[in-house]
């Protein structure tokens, strides 16, 4: 009877210890397979965020002044080159209108001393000289007929100088209109042509600059995109300062988006372009957004991104890498989010 308590007893034991191993074994199996799992659907992890394909432009004026008026507001789709504020620039409109009128009255000068006087100048200068040429040979006559009876003693010697004195000044006078007939007769002197285009030159390089002041004071879209952000309205001040950014609005190119994810310095050489990964976030659960790595760092840098977890490093080195997102495109801009690269494999 003994014996046969022990024989079951044994077996019992035996059948436990067997029931213990395969157990074991088949728990220690379980948990490398929720390790091969875990371990194998992604090798690099950090916190990104979420930023248009085109990153944030900060559009500001090149010029400190009043705004006259913000033709958009935040969400609105704008297209390249389209206006999108405007400064006070009355006094710059006024500035283009004088140097417009400035080049108008250089080239009419230029025109002037190219063709020079005009035929009715040039006939009027003439019948002038011929004028005086009349009078002159009349007065010769005079002073001639005038010396005769002088030495005929008819007349006094105060009369006969008085008429050679008249012949003298008719004489200087067919001189003069003579020398500007043959002034407004000629053709113009390539040094007056010199001058009168360098004058056109400068006045047209005025005008320029006037036109280039008053672009400057309207702020375009460089790009196709939406406004992310309004920074200021209409009637306040803007400054143009390099030290101090002012922007008047914040637009991107949202029809694609992009992740900039912060890789700990350890993990860069895990890193390819063209490598598969996802992104999930605290709002969208565990949804998840797939894209692909498009551009990777060459230099490696302070945190970006803050998960505001206490026990956070701060002070560890990164390198920046940007994904890009396959679709997401409810994914607000600005959104933090976890961030996961798989293996290349």
């Amino acid at each position: 009877m003994k014996k046969r308590i022990f024989t079951i007893g044994a077996a019992i034991l035996v059948t436990a210890s067997t029931a213990t191993v395969i157990w074991g074994h088949s728990a220690r199996q379980a948990r490398e397979s929720v390790v091969q799992k875990n371990t194998a659907d992604w090798i690099v992890a950090g916190a990104g965020r979420v930023e248009p394909e085109s990153e944030d432009i900060k559009l500001g004026a090149e010029l400190s002044g009043k705004l006259k008026s913000v033709y958009v507001e935040e969400g609105d789709r704008v297209k390249q080159g389209q206006l999108l504020a405007e400064l006070e620039n009355a006094d710059y409109h006024a500035q283009v209108a004088s140097a417009q009128a400035e080049v108008h009255e250089t080239e009419a000068q230029l025109r002037k001393v190219v063709n020079g006087a005009r035929r009715e100048e040039r006939r009027e200068a003439l019948s002038t000289v011929e004028q005086a040429r009349a009078v002159m040979n009349n007065s010769e006559s005079e002073m001639l007929r005038r010396q005769k009876l002088y030495e005929a003693g008819v007349i006094s010697r105060e009369e006969a100088e008085q008429y050679a004195k008249e012949y003298d000044v008719a004489k200087a006078k067919f001189q003069e209109v003579s020398e500007h007939h043959k002034l407004v007769d000629e053709t113009a002197r390539e040094e007056d042509r010199d001058i009168a285009t360098a004058n056109l030159l400068a006045a047209r390089a005025r005008l320029e600059q006037a036109q280039a002041m008053l672009a400057k004071t309207f702020v375009r879209s460089p790009i196709e995109g939406t406004v992310l952000r309004k920074h200021h309205r209409l009637g306040e001040s803007v400054s143009n300062g390099s030290t101090v950014p002012d922007p008047i609005v914040t637009i991107g190119a949202t029809e694609r988006l992009r992740v900039r994810v912060d890789v700990d310095e350890a993990d860069v050489s895990k890193l390819t372009v063209g490598q598969k990964a996802y992104v999930t976030a605290d709002a969208y659960g565990d949804k998840r957004f797939r894209g692909h790595i498009v551009r990777i760092g060459q230099e490696l840098g302070r945190k970006n991104v803050r998960t505001d977890e206490p026990t956070e490093r701060v002070d560890m080195k990164i390198l920046e890498t940007m994904i890009e997102l396959d679709g997401g495109d409810e994914l607000p801009i600005g959104l933090r989010v976890n961030t996961f690269i798989v293996p290349k494999s």
